[in-house]
Protein backbone atom coordinates (compact mmCIF):
# COMPACT_ATOMS: atom_id res chain seq x y z
CA UNK A 1 0.00 0.00 0.00
CA UNK A 2 1.20 3.66 -1.04
CA UNK A 3 1.99 5.91 2.08
CA UNK A 4 -0.06 8.25 2.96
CA UNK A 5 0.13 12.14 3.47
CA UNK A 6 -2.08 14.44 5.08
CA UNK A 7 -2.02 18.02 4.14
CA UNK A 8 -3.17 20.95 6.17
CA UNK A 9 -5.36 23.24 4.34
CA UNK A 10 -6.52 26.69 5.78
CA UNK A 11 -6.90 29.07 3.12
CA UNK A 12 -5.08 31.57 2.04
CA UNK A 13 -2.58 30.87 5.07
CA UNK A 14 -2.13 27.45 4.14
CA UNK A 15 -3.15 28.23 0.07
CA UNK A 16 -5.05 26.07 -1.64
CA UNK A 17 -2.42 26.50 -4.83
CA UNK A 18 0.32 25.40 -2.32
CA UNK A 19 -1.73 22.11 -1.08
CA UNK A 20 -2.93 21.22 -4.52
CA UNK A 21 0.48 21.87 -5.98
CA UNK A 22 1.57 19.43 -3.29
CA UNK A 23 -0.93 16.94 -4.57
CA UNK A 24 0.01 17.42 -7.86
CA UNK A 25 3.71 16.30 -6.91
CA UNK A 26 3.17 13.32 -4.35
CA UNK A 27 -0.30 11.97 -5.15
CA UNK A 28 1.86 9.31 -7.74
CA UNK A 29 3.42 7.57 -4.85
CA UNK A 30 1.26 8.92 -1.68
CA UNK A 31 -2.12 8.88 -0.90
CA UNK A 32 -2.97 12.48 -0.20
CA UNK A 33 -5.35 13.50 2.10
CA UNK A 34 -6.40 17.26 3.03
CA UNK A 35 -7.55 18.10 6.58
CA UNK A 36 -8.40 21.41 8.12
CA UNK A 37 -8.32 23.10 11.91
CA UNK A 38 -11.28 20.95 13.46
CA UNK A 39 -9.97 17.76 11.99
CA UNK A 40 -6.52 18.18 13.73
CA UNK A 41 -7.78 16.07 16.66
CA UNK A 42 -9.30 13.09 14.72
CA UNK A 43 -8.04 9.95 13.36
CA UNK A 44 -6.14 11.40 9.86
CA UNK A 45 -2.92 11.52 12.42
CA UNK A 46 -3.36 7.82 12.69
CA UNK A 47 -3.65 7.11 9.52
CA UNK A 48 -1.19 9.62 8.04
CA UNK A 49 2.63 8.60 7.64
CA UNK A 50 3.31 12.47 6.93
CA UNK A 51 2.05 15.49 8.24
CA UNK A 52 2.49 18.02 5.96
CA UNK A 53 1.54 21.81 6.33
CA UNK A 54 2.81 24.15 2.94
CA UNK A 55 2.74 27.61 2.81
CA UNK A 56 0.15 30.37 1.75
CA UNK A 57 0.33 34.51 1.75
CA UNK A 58 -0.37 34.74 5.46
CA UNK A 59 2.10 35.91 7.80
CA UNK A 60 3.70 32.87 10.10
CA UNK A 61 2.32 34.71 13.20
CA UNK A 62 -1.39 33.40 11.77
CA UNK A 63 -0.31 30.28 13.82
CA UNK A 64 -1.48 31.82 17.25
CA UNK A 65 -4.76 32.30 15.56
CA UNK A 66 -5.25 29.22 13.77
CA UNK A 67 -2.90 26.38 15.25
CA UNK A 68 -1.57 27.34 19.09
CA UNK A 69 -4.86 25.65 21.02
CA UNK A 70 -4.21 22.53 18.82
CA UNK A 71 -0.31 22.74 18.58
CA UNK A 72 -0.04 19.85 21.24
CA UNK A 73 -1.47 17.43 19.03
CA UNK A 74 1.14 17.61 16.32
CA UNK A 75 3.98 17.54 18.58
CA UNK A 76 2.66 14.32 19.75
CA UNK A 77 2.38 13.36 16.41
CA UNK A 78 5.82 14.07 15.56
CA UNK A 79 7.26 12.98 19.07
CA UNK A 80 5.54 9.63 18.08
CA UNK A 81 7.11 9.02 14.67
CA UNK A 82 5.05 10.85 12.39
CA UNK A 83 7.08 12.74 9.85
CA UNK A 84 6.75 16.30 9.49
CA UNK A 85 7.04 18.28 6.01
CA UNK A 86 7.00 22.08 5.77
CA UNK A 87 7.36 24.09 2.99
CA UNK A 88 7.60 27.95 3.17
CA UNK A 89 5.44 28.93 6.18
CA UNK A 90 5.02 25.83 7.13
CA UNK A 91 9.06 25.42 7.62
CA UNK A 92 9.10 28.53 9.77
CA UNK A 93 6.22 26.60 12.33
CA UNK A 94 8.13 23.65 13.09
CA UNK A 95 11.02 26.35 14.37
CA UNK A 96 11.30 27.16 18.59
CA UNK A 97 8.42 29.74 18.59
CA UNK A 98 5.70 27.96 16.97
CA UNK A 99 5.52 23.74 17.04
CA UNK A 100 9.01 23.81 18.61
CA UNK A 101 9.96 20.46 16.95
CA UNK A 102 13.18 20.64 15.05
CA UNK A 103 17.00 21.03 17.31
CA UNK A 104 19.72 23.21 17.40
CA UNK A 105 18.68 25.65 14.16
CA UNK A 106 15.65 28.61 13.77
CA UNK A 107 13.50 29.27 10.36
CA UNK A 108 14.65 32.90 9.56
CA UNK A 109 13.55 35.07 7.21
CA UNK A 110 15.66 35.03 4.35
CA UNK A 111 15.15 38.33 2.70
CA UNK A 112 17.40 39.56 5.58
CA UNK A 113 20.16 37.22 5.69
CA UNK A 114 23.40 38.52 4.53
CA UNK A 115 24.16 38.55 0.81
CA UNK A 116 20.47 37.47 -0.13
CA UNK A 117 20.24 39.36 -2.94
CA UNK A 118 16.24 40.04 -2.43
CA UNK A 119 15.04 42.27 0.40
CA UNK A 120 11.46 42.03 -0.51
CA UNK A 121 9.06 39.80 0.20
CA UNK A 122 6.89 38.85 -3.37
CA UNK A 123 6.55 36.33 -5.54
CA UNK A 124 9.78 35.41 -7.40
CA UNK A 125 12.10 32.91 -8.17
CA UNK A 126 15.77 32.57 -6.36
CA UNK A 127 18.66 31.11 -6.97
CA UNK A 128 19.33 27.50 -4.93
CA UNK A 129 21.25 24.46 -5.65
CA UNK A 130 19.54 21.01 -4.88
CA UNK A 131 21.28 17.80 -4.92
CA UNK A 132 24.72 19.41 -6.84
CA UNK A 133 22.57 21.73 -9.47
CA UNK A 134 21.57 24.90 -9.73
CA UNK A 135 18.05 25.83 -10.53
CA UNK A 136 16.15 28.68 -10.06
CA UNK A 137 12.77 28.42 -7.59
CA UNK A 138 9.72 29.59 -6.72
CA UNK A 139 10.20 31.90 -3.64
CA UNK A 140 7.78 34.29 -1.82
CA UNK A 141 9.49 35.66 1.60
CA UNK A 142 10.86 31.71 2.55
CA UNK A 143 13.10 31.18 5.19
CA UNK A 144 16.71 30.09 5.78
CA UNK A 145 17.59 27.37 8.24
CA UNK A 146 19.91 28.43 10.43
CA UNK A 147 22.10 26.76 12.96
CA UNK A 148 24.31 24.04 13.78
CA UNK A 149 24.64 22.19 10.30
CA UNK A 150 25.99 19.38 12.31
CA UNK A 151 22.36 18.85 13.47
CA UNK A 152 20.67 17.90 10.35
CA UNK A 153 21.32 17.02 6.70
CA UNK A 154 21.11 19.53 3.81
CA UNK A 155 19.58 18.43 0.77
CA UNK A 156 19.70 22.06 -1.02
CA UNK A 157 21.01 25.68 -0.32
CA UNK A 158 20.54 29.35 -1.50
CA UNK A 159 23.10 31.46 -3.88
CA UNK A 160 24.57 32.57 -0.44
CA UNK A 161 24.90 28.84 0.99
CA UNK A 162 22.03 29.45 3.34
CA UNK A 163 21.00 25.85 4.04
CA UNK A 164 17.34 26.04 2.10
CA UNK A 165 16.07 22.28 1.84
CA UNK A 166 16.76 19.73 5.58
CA UNK A 167 16.07 17.03 6.99
CA UNK A 168 16.46 15.89 10.80
CA UNK A 169 14.88 12.51 11.78
CA UNK A 170 11.43 12.66 10.93
CA UNK A 171 11.24 16.68 10.10
CA UNK A 172 11.88 17.70 6.84
CA UNK A 173 11.41 21.35 5.85
CA UNK A 174 11.66 23.60 2.37
CA UNK A 175 12.29 27.27 2.40
CA UNK A 176 11.01 27.41 -1.64
CA UNK A 177 8.35 26.17 -3.05
CA UNK A 178 9.21 23.22 -4.98
CA UNK A 179 5.33 22.63 -5.68
CA UNK A 180 4.58 25.53 -7.61
CA UNK A 181 2.30 25.23 -10.71
CA UNK A 182 2.95 26.70 -13.90
CA UNK A 183 0.16 29.00 -13.26
CA UNK A 184 2.15 30.87 -11.23
CA UNK A 185 4.55 31.72 -13.49
CA UNK A 186 2.25 33.86 -15.28
CA UNK A 187 3.95 37.23 -15.23
CA UNK A 188 6.01 38.01 -18.29
CA UNK A 189 9.27 38.09 -16.35
CA UNK A 190 8.59 34.81 -15.41
CA UNK A 191 7.30 32.37 -17.94
CA UNK A 192 11.30 31.13 -18.70
CA UNK A 193 11.58 30.31 -15.15
CA UNK A 194 8.48 27.88 -15.47
CA UNK A 195 10.53 24.68 -14.37
CA UNK A 196 8.52 21.93 -16.54
CA UNK A 197 7.98 19.62 -13.33
CA UNK A 198 10.98 19.14 -12.29
CA UNK A 199 10.85 20.55 -9.21
CA UNK A 200 7.86 18.40 -8.27
CA UNK A 201 10.38 15.81 -8.88
CA UNK A 202 12.57 17.24 -6.38
CA UNK A 203 9.79 17.24 -3.87
CA UNK A 204 9.21 14.02 -4.61
CA UNK A 205 12.26 12.70 -3.94
CA UNK A 206 12.53 14.52 -1.15
CA UNK A 207 9.69 13.29 0.53
CA UNK A 208 10.49 10.30 0.00
CA UNK A 209 13.90 10.56 1.53
CA UNK A 210 11.87 12.18 4.98
CA UNK A 211 9.96 9.12 4.67
CA UNK A 212 12.76 6.74 5.66
CA UNK A 213 15.10 8.79 7.27
CA UNK A 214 15.09 6.76 10.33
Amino acid sequence: MRPRIAIFLNHPECSAQCAVGMYEALSSDFIVDMFHTEQIKNNIFKKADIVAFPGGIGDSDTFFKYLSPKADYIREAVYYGKRYLGICMGAYWAAERYFDIVEGFDAVQYIKRPYSGIRRSFGTTVPVTWNKKTTDMYFYDGCALIGNEKKFQTVARYKNNDPMAVLQDNIGLIGCHPESMKSWYDRKSMKLKWHKYQHHKLLLDFTQKLLNNI
